[in-house]
């Protein structure tokens, strides 16, 4: 388990959900490099794998693109992203 950073966020503001499965991910930086905004991170954690693991850096800044849900060669991480034709209709 990460210590700085979490392993699971939701923003408060877009509804945004990431869960990272900290047993599947090998910390090969994918999904680090493909994030457009910097929302996730690499951290240190012993001897695993590559003594990696993703973590949520900045949950707010995540738009939701689902890049690094895509690209994990592992699938290791999961973007839940609120449904905008609910939101339209809950707010009518």
């Amino acid at each position: 388990m990460s210590d700085q950073y979490p392993l699971k966020g939701t923003s408060k503001r877009k509804g945004i959900t990431i869960e990272i499965d900290e047993v599947m991910c090998k910390g090969c930086n994918v999904c680090v490099e493909v994030c457009p905004v910097d929302a996730l991170d690499m951290e240190g954690i012993g001897s695993r794998w590559q003594g990696y693991l993703a973590v949520i850096k900045d949950i707010e800044a995540c738009t939701g693109c689902l890049l690094c849900e895509l690209q994990c060669p592992d699938f290791a991480i999961s973007v839940t992203v609120p449904d905008k034709k609910k939101k339209a209709a809950a707010a009518k």
